[in-house]
């Protein structure tokens, strides 16, 4: 395990359907977190696009090395000198179909580590909205953990955080930070963002970096926003609100031996019948 000190930043967008747009704006906005001294930035799902349009989607998609977005933030990295885990892309993979793609850039603007979302929203809402990304993307199937200057780093991407058992396997491997990068609903956010992330914080002990979508998308979409820092003992040391910016945070790595020495649960799994 790393220890250390270092300043992180979640960047929060209101991403769009222009693709050049997008990637002007998270520039924008990487560039303005690491002159503040920001040295791992992440930014949120669906970064270089928004778009509910699934045929739309697949004409506009391209593999991983074609990918504009990620070669933009990939420069930003190496000129910063910053590393910045690209939330989520819309990638085309080998198959044919998309993949929902976390990838992480460290701070000479190679891509470390990449993550597919194993987690599909297919859901109906109260409010009658419907979401089916399984018809959209291919699931993933692989736990990602990926090393940084400050300790390892697991992968994940929104609907995942509903399911804990991923941040525990990672935890248990050895890792000391996870990044959340998201777009979740208003109605789902308001209900269960907060006490979401805070709850896989402090099961795991680590540090929870949530990079998020916010406001309404001309795909017609509205996301809830609220980017937020959080500590290995559930505390809230960042919260971006309702609009688009950048949160930033000071962090600390002891604090993670603090709080699993303190609640070591890691370590006590025991059998039982199912």
């Amino acid at each position: 395990m790393r220890a250390g000190k270092f300043k992180a930043a979640c960047v929060q967008m209101c991403s769009g359907r222009d693709v050049d747009r997008n990637i002007a704006d998270v520039c924008d906005l990487v560039s303005l977190a690491a002159a503040r001294g920001a040295q791992f930035v992440t930014t949120p799902e669906m970064t270089g696009i928004m778009e509910t349009d699934s045929e739309r989607l697949l004409q506009i998609a391209v593999p991983q090395d074609q990918d504009r977005c990620l070669k933009a933030l990939g420069k930003l990295a190496r000129d910063k000198q910053i590393w910045i885990n690209v939330g989520s892309l819309a990638i085309r993979s080998d198959t044919g179909r998309l993949v929902n793609r976390s990838v992480l850039i460290d701070n000479t603007g190679a891509t470390i580590a990449s993550y597919d979302k194993i987690h599909m929203f297919d859901a109906m809402l109260a409010n009658g909205e419907t979401y089916r990304e399984s018809a959209t993307y291919a699931p993933g199937a692989k736990m990602v953990m990926a090393p940084t200057p400050w300790g390892m780093l697991g992968m994940s991407i929104c609907y995942d955080l509903r399911f804990p058992d991923l941040y525990r396997h990672m935890a248990q491997k050895g890792c000391v930070m996870v990044s959340v990068p998201s777009a979740f609903t208003r109605p789902t956010g308001k209900a269960h963002w907060h006490v979401l992330l805070r709850a896989r914080a402090i099961e795991t002990g680590s540090f929870v970096f949530a990079a998020a979508q916010c406001g309404e998308h001309e795909s017609g979409r509205e996301t809830y926003g609220h980017s937020l820092v959080v500590s290995p003992w559930g505390e809230i040391l960042a919260d971006g609100g309702g609009e688009p910016g950048v949160v930033m945070a000071d962090i600390d790595m002891n604090e993670v031996n603090m709080a699993r020495s303190k609640i070591p649960s890691l370590g006590h799994d025991r059998e039982f019948n199912r």
